[in-house]
């Protein structure tokens, strides 16, 4: 009887120390307490070059412009077409179906709004400036309003009107809207006009004529 109380008590001890030792090693596979997660670095997944690259970052809101020189080498003026949205806030140069610039613009704001419609270019001026908007200078040529139109501005006595300059001119429509090189954030901003960069509209500018179609859309 002592003898089977005596491996009773030696199993008892034996299954305890093997459960402690499974427990342990349980323990020690149990999976590691949860980390952060931190921030990976991107990868475009598109070829650098392409179009489709350029519309994978930061697309509309970026500055920058895209090219695709393979079209834009074969476009003139008898095969292009300006499209310009204004929900993007950006405008395309166009050979058919094809987009040879893909560039940044500002349109009009709530109270001066850019229309949407078809149009076609009425008149190019490489050098234009606004006879509706500009600033008023006094008889010293210091200005005394910066943001003024030539319909209602008051002019003091051999102080006159300067109209804001306009580069690279392409008219729209007969009642003052075009496109043209201005100051692009990206967010409507202008008078009802689309400005354009100025490292892109002389491109743009020598691709189109008098004629061409350009397509303002929403």
């Amino acid at each position: 009887m002592k003898l089977f109380k005596g491996c009773t008590r030696r199993l008892a001890q034996s299954l305890i120390g093997l459960s402690i030792i499974l427990f342990v090693s349980s323990c020690a596979k149990l999976p590691p307490e949860p980390v952060e997660p931190t921030a990976e670095t991107w990868t475009n997944p598109y070829p650098e070059g392409t179009y489709e690259h350029f519309k994978a970052e930061n697309y509309p809101e970026r500055s920058s412009a895209y090219f695709n020189h393979e079209v834009l080498a074969r476009t003139d003026p008898s095969n292009s077409h300006i499209v310009i949205s204004l929900s993007l806030q950006r405008a395309f140069l166009m050979n058919g179906d094809e987009v040879a610039i893909d560039y940044p613009v500002s349109t009009g704001t709530s109270s001066h709004p850019t229309p949407a419609g078809t149009y076609t270019i009425l008149e190019k001026i490489k050098a234009k400036r606004s006879n509706l908007y500009g600033k008023v200078l006094d008889a010293s040529g210091k200005v005394v309003n910066s943001d003024a139109d030539s319909r209602t501005a008051k002019i003091p006595p051999g102080g006159k009107f300067l109209g804001a300059s306009m580069p690279y001119w392409m008219r729209f429509t007969w009642t003052g809207i075009g496109h043209h090189v201005g100051n692009v954030p990206r967010y409507p901003a202008s008078h009802a006009c689309i400005r354009g960069q100025a490292n892109i509209l002389p491109i743009v500018f020598s691709k189109v004529k008098v004629g061409t179609k350009a397509e303002i859309v929403e």
